[in-house]
C-alpha cells in the first residue's frame, strides 16, 4: 500500500532558507519584486519565468504573482494558472538536470544556502520509499519543491514519475488557487495569501488518502 509521508520526516517550508533577519530582509524585497510585475504589461512572462525558476532554486513561490494576476482579471484565473504550470514542470527539469550533471559542482551553492543538508537527505529518503508520493507531495505543499527536483537528478527518479507527480501537484496547486479567484474574485485574494498553504495540505492528504483507499479495496 502506498504510504503517505509522515509529516515530521517531511522538510518544512522555511527549510528552503536559513533564516536570519538579513535573509528575512532578502526574502522581503524579492516578494516585492514579484509582487511589482502584476502592475506591470509583462505579468504573464514574468509569472512562466518566475514559476521556470523557483523550481530550482528561486525563494519566492510563483503562486504569489499568480493570485495578484487573477484578482486583477479573474476571468483569467486559469489561463494565469496553466502559465504558471507550464513554467513550473519546465523548469523542474532544469532543477532534475542541476542533480544530475551538475550536483558536484554546485553543492555548494545550494547547501547551506538555499536549504540544509539535513533536507535534502530527508527528501532522498522519501524518494526511496516512494517517489511519485513524495514528488506529487512536494509539487502541491509548502515543502520546498525545488529540494526535490535536485534530489530527483541526484538519485536519478525516472524523468516520466517526475513529470507525471509534478503535473499532477503543480497542477492541483495552481488551479485550486484559479478557482477560488474565477469563482469569488479579488474579496478571496488575502485569504488565499493567508490560509491557502495550509488548505493544500488538507488537500493534498486527502487526495492521497483516497489514491490509498481506492488502491487497498480495488
Amino acid at each position: 500500500m502506498t504510504e503517505v509521508p509522515n509529516v515530521s520526516d517531511l522538510p518544512a517550508a522555511n527549510d528552503s532558507l536559513p533564516i536570519n533577519n538579513k535573509r528575512r530582509g532578502i526574502v522581503r524585497r524579492l516578494y516585492d519584486w514579484v509582487l511589482h510585475w502584476a502592475d506591470t504589461p509583462y505579468g504573464t512572462p514574468a509569472l512562466f519565468f518566475i514559476a521556470f525558476v523557483e523550481s530550482s532554486f528561486f525563494p519566492i513561490p510563483p503562486d504569489v504573482l499568480q493570485i495578484a494576476l487573477s484578482s486583477g482579471k479573474p476571468k483569467r484565473s486559469f489561463y494565469y494558472a496553466t502559465v504558471s504550470l507550464v513554467g513550473s514542470v519546465t523548469g523542474a527539469f532544469l532543477g532534475y538536470f542541476i542533480g544530475y550533471a551538475l550536483w558536484e559542482a554546485l553543492r555548494g551553492v545550494f547547501i547551506p544556502y538555499l536549504f540544509s543538508q539535513d533536507t535534502f537527505d530527508k527528501v532522498q529518503k522519501l524518494y526511496a520509499d516512494n517517489a511519485f508520493v513524495a514528488i506529487f507531495t512536494a509539487a502541491m505543499t509548502p515543502i520546498p519543491y525545488k529540494v526535490f527536483t535536485i534530489a530527483a537528478g541526484v538519485g536519478q527518479i525516472s524523468l516520466l514519475t517526475l513529470l507525471l507527480a509534478s503535473i499532477i501537484g503543480r497542477g492541483a496547486r495552481f488551479y485550486l488557487v484559479a478557482a477560488f479567484l474565477w469563482l469569488f474574485g479579488p474579496i478571496v485574494r488575502k485569504w488565499l495569501e493567508k490560509y491557502f498553504e495550509i488548505f493544500a495540505i488538507i488537500f493534498a492528504v486527502l487526495l492521497i488518502g483516497g489514491f490509498m483507499l481506492i488502491k487497498y479495496f480495488f
